[in-house]
């Protein structure tokens, strides 16, 4: 836990300290921004924000201030605002938006959708070397140096960091960000309130997240409807399976890919599933729900359940313990949850 806080706080203070490049300056305006979209749509925020600084040119190209257009997406049977600049031809069409929210949630769509990117989402999510090969591959830029450019962007800022955070991480990095510049300006210290010293205290047993259902208020954030009740864990919606479904069948109702949702759920291959198996719907946390730290491991328990119950992901929870496998394991032993 203590290296993900120092990563966080390294992160902000590099975005924070100075900014005086665009490209931080575009980082700390859209990181929030990407991560969100990572979320909704299972784009990493990494290659979210090295497009947008190299199609954008940081945010200030012509495309990007006149059409809010950061991804250089031409208009392809578009129906909205259309703006006109020369690229590989004279006077070609690009599509233009209200706001750039607009632009990275288009953005995240064309390459949801479109059939020919639909092997990207079969890669870890934390893989943008393979999504950077893989966007050449599948014909989204004509410069052969595309893929290495991205890479280059990524590494330099380590914007592969943004892949591991939550939207609230996210979020609180950008205020982060916001607090220290205006700190350094009035060059007076600032005192955490009281509230936030409480909200980093451990919760009480009787606080514990349980899987709580999800309101169709907090349903925009997802790439699904609802058609039937869905639940939350840890911050991860899941659906409780049916008589006769199995990963396929519940990836095909929410508009996932099959390899996606076995993924989602630390699986190899679709596998039996019973009625009431709980099926997550996105990418497991690395870490399980504040205030669960520890879980005693019973005999022929498996790993792969106790991630399962907690919304953690398998590889982070065998990490957190040394172990490869239950045989690594005594009964009685305490399973660590949280690093």
């Amino acid at each position: 836990m203590k290296r993900i806080i120092t990563i966080f706080l390294c992160l902000a203070l590099s975005l924070a300290a100075v900014a005086n490049s665009p490209q931080e300056r575009y980082i700390q305006q859209y990181g929030k921004m990407a991560v969100a979209e990572m979320y909704r749509s299972g784009v990493p925020a990494s290659i979210t924000l090295a497009q947008g600084i190299l199609e954008s040119g940081a945010g200030k190209s012509t495309l990007a201030t006149e059409g809010n257009n950061h991804f250089g997406i031409k208009c392809h049977n578009w129906a909205g605002g259309k703006v006109f600049f020369d690229d590989d031809q004279k006077g070609e069409c690009f599509r233009k938006y209200k706001s750039v929210a607009d632009s990275y949630k288009d953005h995240s769509d064309f390459l949801r959708y479109k059939d020919r990117y639909k092997f990207l989402f079969d890669l870890e999510p934390t893989d943008y070397k393979g999504w950077a090969y893989g966007l050449k591959k599948a014909g989204y830029a004509t410069d052969p140096n595309y893929p290495a450019k991205l890479i280059k962007l990524i590494e330099d800022y380590k914007l592969y960091e943004f892949d591991q955070m939550t939207k609230q991480q996210a979020k609180d990095l950008q205020s982060k960000s916001q607090e220290d510049s205006q700190e350094k300006a009035q060059t007076k210290p600032r005192r955490r309130k009281k509230k936030e010293d409480e909200a980093q205290r451990p919760l009480p047993p009787s606080q514990l997240e349980e899987p709580k259902p999800l309101e169709n208020k907090n349903l925009e954030e997802f790439r699904f409807s609802l058609s039937r009740q869905l639940y939350s864990l840890n911050g991860v919606p899941f659906v409780y399976s049916l008589e006769g479904e199995t990963y396929s069948s519940i990836a095909q109702t929410y508009n996932l890919f099959p390899k996606e949702i076995l993924r989602f759920n630390d699986l190899q291959e679709d596998r039996e599933l019973l009625p009431g198996t709980p099926v997550y719907l996105q990418r497991k946390k690395s870490v399980a729900a504040k205030g669960l730290e520890k879980h005693v491991w019973e005999k022929e328990e498996k790993l792969w359940d106790i991630s399962q119950r907690y919304a953690l992901r398998l590889k982070n929870l065998k990490k957190m313990n040394g172990v490869s496998s239950e045989k690594d394991l005594i009964e009685g032993d305490l399973i660590n949850l949280r690093k």
